[in-house]
């Protein structure tokens, strides 16, 4: 118990330490988390699983082998040796040991092996399909950081600038050329950028948080990320969805797996229709026994067991002639479900072009939303920074000057948006060619 104690303290502060590393690229984010991710390892853990249920597939072509020993006492009147009856105490002492060995099962330890097998490669497409799914969420969370972490910096900005912008106010009516309503009109912009940074900073929390649960860390504290040298993505010429789909179909281990169900349904027809087959075994065993009776002399116990030592050997021979339709309507159920798998894979390729498809005007779309949100950001800045001359000298109000940095600050937030949106939409659609998700 002292031991589990220390190796848990030991792992919790390795985890603790490495959670302290600062700051994490989005490799490091994504390899942790391939690594410590508990869904990630309950698919390793149905993987074990398959390979245990193969090496018990090919098992059943080996011998059984089996042991056996038992000991009666028998009490009263009974048979003896000469045909008559006499009251008697008996016993009686076998041993044995027998060999089974499957011949021909109708090819169902065969096609039991081959189901097994494609178990095992279904599992392992499951594995990376669960691998692809935490890349693709790890990747959604750190891009959502970015974004927080620029909306934060905005705001933070703004709100120095509006400190700085008050203090101009302030000392403008020390000199009586303002009013004390301007004052406090200045206040209350102030106040209210202020609530925009605490809002922004809280968003910036909770998206570390959702990336951190992902990785399986103890706590977000002291986690940062490393801010990526982002180039102009909207430049960035983009497939087509149907040339990426025909690369994608190729290497998806989503599709992959929907086509190993097919192989496995269709196997399962040849496994239903083996019980159509004769089975026909090999068995054999060695026996001995040990017998006394109470009213009549018996041979040594050794001298028993080596004359009543008997071998045999045995061919058995099954052939089904009527099972009550059985056979024939698990070949039934069989073939239905291998159509339903059919309908599973293009389902699979479906659903693999639509977000495929998705994913491509997404990335069209916010190109286009780039480079049109930094043409109004660009206007909207200067425009705020016209009304805030005019504002400073008192030829604009506080009304006209919120408006504008309000605009401004929309403005800033939709651009920022775009640029992380485009970013991490044209990353995805490598991805799906089988590129890594690297920013």
């Amino acid at each position: 118990m002292k031991r589990f104690i220390i190796t848990s303290l030991c792992a919790l502060a390795a985890l603790t330490a490495y959670a302290q590393k600062s700051p994490w690229s989005l490799k490091d984010c994504i390899d942790y988390a391939l690594e410590h991710n508990l869904s990630v390892q309950q698919s390793s853990l149905v993987l074990e699983q398959r390979e245990v249920e193969l090496s018990t597939a090919k098992g059943r072509r080996l011998p059984g082998v089996s042991a056996g020993a038992s000991e009666n006492l028998s009490f009263g009147r009974g048979l003896t040796a000469d045909n008559t009856y006499s009251n008697s105490n008996t016993t009686s002492t076998s041993f044995s040991l027998g060999t089974d060995v499957p011949i021909f099962q109708g090819f169902d330890i065969t096609n039991g092996i081959k189901l097994s097998r494609l178990n095992l490669e279904a599992a392992t497409a499951d594995l990376e399909k669960a691998r692809d799914d935490i890349r693709v969420a790890v990747a959604q969370a750190y891009v959502q950081i970015l974004y927080n972490q620029e909306i934060l910096r905005v705001a933070k900005e703004q709100s120095a600038h509006d400190e700085s912008l008050l203090d101009q106010i302030k000392e403008r009516r020390a000199a009586g050329k303002v009013s004390d309503a301007e004052v406090s009109a200045q206040q209350a912009t102030l106040a209210q950028s202020r609530q925009s940074e605490i809002q922004a900073g809280g968003n910036l929390q909770i998206s570390i948080l959702e990336l951190t649960q992902l990785l399986e860390l103890s706590s977000p504290e002291g986690f940062s990320i490393v801010t990526p040298q982002v180039d102009d993505v909207a430049q960035t010429l983009l497939m087509r969805p149907e040339a990426i789909f025909a690369e994608a179909v190729e290497i998806k281990p989503a599709v992959e797996s929907a086509k190993i169900g097919v192989d496995y349904a269709k196997l399962s027809i040849d496994k239903a229709k083996g019980a159509y087959l004769p089975s026909l075994s090999l068995s054999g065993g060695l026996g001995t026994n040990y017998y006394t009776n109470s009213k009549i002399p018996s041979l040594s116990f050794g001298e028993q067991l080596k004359n009543n030592f008997s071998q045999y050997i045995g061919l058995n021979l099954s052939i089904p002639i009527f099972q009550r339709f059985s056979a024939r309507n698990q070949v039934r159920n069989a073939e239905i479900n291998y159509r339903g798998q059919q309908l599973n894979l293009e389902n699979v390729k479906k659903s693999l072009y639509k977000e495929i498809q998705q994913a491509y005007y997404n990335a069209v779309n916010s190109q286009a939303r780039y480079n049109g949100s930094a043409e109004s950001a660009a206007s909207a800045l200067q425009h705020y920074q016209l009304t805030e001359e005019k504002y400073k000298v008192g030829k604009a109000g506080i009304a006209d000057y919120n408006d504008a940095r309000n605009n401004w600050l929309k403005a800033e937030s939709e651009h920022i948006q775009a640029r992380y949106q485009c970013l991490y939409q044209t990353k995805l659609l490598d991805f799906y060619r089988g590129a890594e998700l690297q920013f």
